[in-house]
């Protein structure tokens, strides 16, 4: 599993955000999308593209796109 291609996974989720200012650091909860269907839409992808199902309370644990890629790294 590759950390860029999360980032642009992660970051194509985003209807109107541009996918240039995604990094592993960035902090997606302050993002002016960020709300709870982006939650939803979040888990879906990672269930959908990596075969990993993580729960709610398990996002809200983490804090960076990296956070979110480490534990679905965890799950593979």
């Amino acid at each position: 599993m590759d950390i860029k291609q999360f980032i642009t996974d992660f970051a194509t989720t985003f209807e109107d955000a541009d996918t240039n200012e995604f990094s592993a650091t960035t902090v997606f909860k302050d993002l002016d999308e960020w709300d709870s269907l982006m939650t939803l839409a979040i888990l879906g992808m990672i269930n959908k593209k990596y075969g990993v199902k993580i729960t709610g309370s398990e996002i809200r644990e983490a804090h960076t796109i990296e956070d979110v890629f480490n534990l679905v790294a965890s799950k593979k």
